[in-house]
Parts: structure tokens; sequence; C-alpha cells
């Protein structure tokens, strides 16, 4: 077995890795490279493999820098099925589709001016018709779901704990006469963060492929940022101010919402300092409605708040702002309020406009709430830049700039270090990729050091060729019949509020006899059936 290192190999962005077997090649990700110019060029490259080649793609979660060149894929053959969570698919529904708007738009701009100076015009990276054929090749499980995708090829998607639907990947791979199980671990999440799950430990793995963004430091505490954002919050609206949130639309906004509901909607304030929350993103009111359409991925502490009859999304001062009149009168307008507008890197979209009408004045405040990749406006700004280009314009830094990192949405270093040591059984390599230079090797320097596991840094286009040896595996059919009862446990006690009538039958879903011969089957429909109830639940809420 070979994997090839497309993307994501000492950069965060443009994931894509291809492993190919004795009969099958498939694809982990197919994301777009993001950061300055000559890293996102590489967007407009060849792919290094024939689509047309391809049997799979594997996509761990909707972020643009691992789905952002899947039309780009359909476009030049790919002809296979696209493996993903029902909620990344959704999520895709709403970025690909904006994406390829906005590549359509950038190249129209363009074209104008190549046509008055003479030259040939130039296509999109694709089109809105080429990410709506790739929308129709989606094929979509649920996290906990061990499915055969061919005879020599199992997967399982497990709750990686950074965004709706985001996975780590547990690959099963039978090549000739070896048998081996990849695992890789798309973006984790940080533990004990609103909305989303943890990310779920995984037993074993003969090889991993890990990411590394934040592989050489540690977050601030979420609690403390949250505390820190209604602080400046606040103390901006005393002076005068508007809070200006540059914030990425899928995830993060929906982070911050939860986060502001708590605060607005369960104390007792002074109307006075319930300050105007607008949320400034199509796609963001957008993926906020696909967040509610998937409570059932919720953890425990947002479903409380559904099951008891509040919409964590909604409170009495926030907006969401999709007309495009409505957006720009929001910098008419002086008095105190605070904008949550997307890009997150403020390369892109109406963030610009806020804050091209905002940074000059000394009353507002600029937060950062995640990653911002070299290159970009965000990184610009934090860097400390006095004056920055915004939409062709040069405009004087003055506003306040905070960056609140305990919105992460990536694990830091000390959480990736803890997931990779709660392996059962330690993989034999780790691929460190998704990382600058210095956070991938400070991680695979201390993989080696504290966990005793050789580490590779891949570099763009290296090919690692796998031989098994001897390495056991244990199958799913081997495990003992304990094992088998306490994960149905587990899943009837996520359950047993929602589903009494059904408990009250667990015996019988537990005998030794059907756990041994149904036991995925029946994994499988508790796991729908929680999906299905939880929807049923966010739809009466107020």
């Amino acid at each position: 077995m070979d994997i090839k290192f497309c993307g994501a190999a000492n950069v965060v962005t443009g994931s894509n890795f291809l492993i190919t077997t004795d009969r099958h090649k498939i694809l982990l990700d197919c994301g777009m490279f993001q950061g300055g110019k000559e890293l996102e060029r590489l967007n407009y490259e060849p792919f290094p493999y024939n689509p047309a080649e391809i049997d799979y793609l594997i996509l761990s979660h909707a972020h643009i820098d691992h789905s952002g060149r899947i039309p780009k894929l359909v476009k030049e053959g790919f002809k296979g099925k696209i493996i993903s969570t029902k909620a990344t698919y959704d999520l895709c529904r709403i970025m690909l589709l904006d994406s390829a708007k906005i590549q359509e738009s950038d190249v129209e701009w363009e074209n104008r001016k190549r046509i008055r100076a003479g030259k040939e015009p130039i296509e999109p990276l694709y089109t809105v018709d080429d990410a709506e054929l790739s929308l129709k090749i989606f094929e979509t499980y649920l996290h906990g779901q061990r499915i055969a995708i061919e005879d020599d090829i199992k997967i399982r998607f497990m709750d990686a704990g950074h965004m709706l639907g985001s996975s780590i990947v547990e690959l099963w791979i039978k090549d000739g006469n070896d048998e081996l199980k990849l695992v890789y671990s798309g973006d984790l999440g940080m533990p004990n963060r609103p909305i989303i799950r943890d990310p779920e430990f995984i037993d074993d793995a003969d090889y991993l492929i890990m990411e590394s963004t934040y592989g050489n430091r540690l977050h601030d505490e979420y609690n403390q940022s949250a505390e820190k954002l209604i602080d400046i919050i606040n103390k901006t609206a005393h002076r005068g101010g508007s809070v200006i949130i540059p914030s990425f639309a899928v995830g993060r906004t929906q982070e911050i919402i939860y986060g502001l509901n708590k605060y607005y909607e369960n104390k007792e304030l002074e109307e006075y300092l319930k300050i105007p929350i607008y949320v400034d993103s199509p796609m963001a009111v957008a993926a906020t409605e696909v967040f509610q359409r998937h409570s059932s991925t919720f953890d425990s502490e947002a479903k409380r708040l559904i099951l008891g009859g509040d919409n964590p999304f909604k409170f009495s001062n926030l907006r969401y702002v999709t007309d495009q009149n409505e957006s720009m009168a929001l910098n008419k307008n002086k008095y105190p309020k605070v904008i949550i507008s997307s890009s997150g890197m403020a390369n892109a979209g109406r963030i610009r406009h806020h804050l091209k009408h905002n940074i000059w004045d000394a009353r507002n405040s600029i937060v950062f709430v995640g990653y911002q990749a070299e290159g970009t406006l965000g990184r610009i700004i934090l860097n400390g830049a006095r004056k920055v280009k915004i939409l062709g314009e040069e405009v004087a830094v003055k506003a306040e700039v905070l960056n609140l990192q305990g919105f992460s949405g990536h694990a830091d270093q000390k959480t990736l270090i803890n997931w990779v040591s709660n392996f059962k059984k330690k993989p034999t390599k780790v691929f460190v990729v998704h990382g600058e230079e210095e956070s991938t090797s400070a991680l695979s320097r201390l993989i080696e050091e504290k966990l005793n596991i050789e580490t590779v840094i891949p570099k763009l286009g290296d090919v690692v060729t796998i031989e098994k040896q001897h390495v056991s595996i244990t199958k799913g059919k081997d495990l003992a019949t304990e094992m088998l009862r306490r994960s149905i446990e587990e899943k009837l006690a996520d359950l047993r509020n929602q589903l009494e009538a059904l408990n009250t039958r667990k015996e019988e879903l537990l005998k030794d006899k059907l756990l041994e011969k149904e036991y995925d089957s029946l994994k499988n429909i508790l796991i729908q059936l929680e999906d299905n109830i939880m929807d049923l639940n966010i739809m009466i809420g107020r």
C-alpha cells in the first residue's frame, strides 16, 4: 500500500492524501490551499494523479481546506463516490456552492481587466454547475457505523469534535495478503467545548495520519475566552464602540452564538447591557439552520438546553442578516453593536467591509477567534500592522486588536498528545501533517520522546510504501461479548431519556446470541434512532 501526500504537508491547508492498494485508489479529503498567493496558486495546478482513476473520496469534514477542491476533482474526471457524514454533506451543500460562486465572481472581475489589457480571458477553478454535480455523488453515514465499502475495505467515522459532522476516519484495508488498519485524525477539536462532543479516542491503529495545527501551542480555557469576550463587548460598548469579530461561518459562529445565548438568556441583565448582536453572513445563517437539523450530534449540555425548550441559536438581542442593504446599513449606524461576519481569516466576504469602516476608530475592538493563516489579512492585523489595505484602500489600524485562542476549533499540543496516548495499541508510525513547520516539528518530537512512537514529517509529493509484516489486528467479529454489550449499553444510556420504552427491553437487546449475530446492524439502528429523535426535539424548541 502506498500513501501519497498531495496536500497539507508542512502547511496547514490543502488536505489531500492518496491511498493506493493493489485494487483501489482512495482519497482522504480534497481541500483548497489557503493563505498567500503562492500557496493558493497550487489550487490551479493539475492533481498529482488522474481523477478518473480514483474509486472513493473519504471526506473528514466540510471546511474548505478539506473539501474545497472537490468540484475541481469532479470537473477533471472523478466519477467515484464521496463518503462523509450526513452533517458534512449538508454543510458542503452550502460551502461548495458558495465557493463556486466566489470562483465565478472573481474570474468575472479578473476577465474584465484582462479584456481591457488585450489578454485572453481565464476560466474559474470550477463553476456552480461543477459544485452541483459533485453534490450528487455523496454517500452519507453516521458516526460509529462500520461500513464495508468493498470486500477488502471497511471504514468507520468517529467524532473528531472539531465541527458539526467532523470525523476521525478508521480504515481497515486488505492489500494482497496483508491486512492493516490506517487511522486519519482529520482535524481534532478541543474537549469541553460547547455544542460539539469531545473527540473520541481510537483503540488501535497500525499507521496514523495526524494533524498538527497547534502542535507547538497550548490554548486558553474556553470558559476564560468566553468570559473575556463578554468583558470586551461591555467595555467596548461603554466607550461608545463596536466589536467586529471575523469568524468562520461554519462552526465558530454557532459556538459564539451559543455562548452569547447563555449570557443574555440566563442572566438577569439591565436592558442597556443587551448590546445588539448581528450575524452578518448568509453562509453562517444557512449553516446555523443545518446545525439545528443535526442536534443529535450535540454534546449533553446542548441537548439538555434543547430538551428544556431553549433554542441555543436564538435570543432577544440577536439578529441574523442576509440582505446586503441591511449589511451596509450596519456601518452607517454608529450605536454600539457586535458584528460577527465571515470570512474567519478576513480574506473575503462582508467582514472586509466591516473592517474597512471600523478598524480606524480607536473606540472599536477587533476580536479574532480562530486560526489566521500566513499571508491572510487576519494574520497581518494580528502581527501588529499599523496600516492595512482593504478593498483597495489603505486604512489605519487604531482599533483594539485582540486574539482569543480559547475559541480555537483545533486541539492544542496537550490535547493532541493525550489523544495519541489513549490508543490501546499504539501505531507503528505517525505521519504528522496539517501544520506549519514549527508546530509539526514540535509535535513530532514530543510524540517520539513521550510516547516512543516513530514519526515521519512528509513533504508535498512524498510517497510512503507500507508493507505489512507481523502486526496483529483485532477484527470486529473477534471482540469479546462483554465489549459488545458495553458498547450497546453506552448507546442506550445516551438514549434513555428519549427512548424509555426501548430501555425497558434492553435485556432482549443484550442477549449474547443476538449480539454475536447482529451487533453491527443493531448499533447502526440505535444511532439512526438517536439522530431522528433529536431532530424532532430541535424542531419543537422555541
